[in-house]
């Protein structure tokens, strides 16, 4: 019997990437229909950690080298983005260079460092020709975005919870494409975050510190919103770049986005609901959030920070309370640990 996954995959334009770098979950993403894979510092390291019998003469190679904690941990990542990118590859192949992509993320910790971030970028992009660099969407990320695409880097923008980051991305791609082609290069492509689950979170927090009054269900729109009015917005202005929903919390997260021409980034646990539990098989990104919902979330600051197009300057998006958050658990509970792996 097909599954509500297999009928998004062949019914609606939606499709989907595996959010994990385990190699035998890889697998299992690969057989479901995955076309793609997110991995960032807390999954590379987690992978590396449960399968370190797997490629453990690579990983004593690296750590034999005596290298700099920075260039250990890119190193050890290296590892497992590249067998990824190798599982991954022929997707990459078959489809002309248009699905297939691995993401390899930046060091969280150098948010902020443009040439750091650059170097960073251009070292991945020789690990694989299906690799998609991973950058966060702050000011300084955005612009390292615009310079990956204008030297025909395909990258991915994260740490991105909002609908004037998901602006931001798609006008820094924008300018990127229009730089390459001046010069005669192909353009990178770009996939443009929305961490659907985070956005919820984090609103739920402001509303329960501020006694805000909203309920969990309105609270479970938030992210909702956000992605929808990113999504009419991105087909209003033809945005080259595409949405890459992540960070799911429920269901709803896709059964109420399904239709739309966009990424789902599905980690093992949450593929499980839309492999083994039936859903509605309609398309529904076209359903709007009622208003009394939007209304009362509106009551929130951090809110219209997230939902208005003008909400925020790219210069406040790092200072944006989740992206902190996001930022931190990328340092602490990922790349720190391959830089301390012995």
């Amino acid at each position: 019997m097909s599954t509500y996954l297999n009928w998004v995959i062949e019914n609606t334009r939606t499709s989907w990437w595996h959010d994990s770098a385990d190699p035998a979950e890889l697998q299992l993403g690969l057989d479901r229909g995955a076309t793609g894979v997110t991995t960032n510092p807390f999954l590379s390291a987690l992978a590396m950690s449960k399968n370190r019998a797997l490629w453990s003469a690579e990983a004593e190679a690296v750590l034999a080298r005596n290298l700099g904690a920075e260039e250990k941990a890119e190193e050890l990542m290296k590892i497992v983005v590249t067998r990824a990118a190798a599982m991954y590859r022929p997707i990459y192949e078959q489809s002309g260079g248009r699905s297939g992509f691995v993401c390899g993320q930046v060091n969280p910790s150098r948010a902020g460092d443009r040439e750091a971030m650059l170097a960073m970028a251009r070292r991945y992009r020789t690990w694989a020709p299906n690799i998609a660099v991973k950058l966060p969407a702050a000011a300084a990320g955005l612009d390292v975005l615009e310079e990956c695409i204008a030297e025909g880097i395909t990258a991915t923008a994260t740490v991105s919870f909002t609908v004037p980051q998901a602006i931001a991305i798609a006008e820094r791609c924008r300018s990127g494409r229009q730089r390459a082609l001046a010069r005669g290069i192909e353009p990178g492509k770009c996939f443009a975050v929305i961490m659907i689950g985070r956005t919820d979170d984090y609103l739920r927090e402001v509303a329960q510190d501020n006694g805000v009054a909203v309920s969990e269900a309105d609270i479970r729109q938030s992210g909702l919103a956000v992605t929808k009015r990113a999504y009419r917005i991105y087909r209003e202005r033809g945005y080259e770049a595409v949405l890459l929903v992540a960070a799911l919390r429920g269901d709803y997260h896709l059964t109420e986005l399904a239709g739309a021409d966009l990424i789902m980034s599905i980690a093992p646990a949450p593929q499980e609901w839309f492999v083994h539990r039936d859903h509605p098989r309609e398309e529904r990104i076209e359903k709007e959030i009622p208003a009394e919902v939007l209304e009362r979330l509106a009551a929130m600051p951090e809110f219209r920070k997230a939902y208005e197009p003008d909400g925020m300057a790219p210069q406040d998006f790092i200072s944006y309370g989740v992206s902190q958050r996001t930022l931190c658990q990328f340092v602490e509970a990922g790349w720190k640990l391959l830089e301390g792996m012995r």
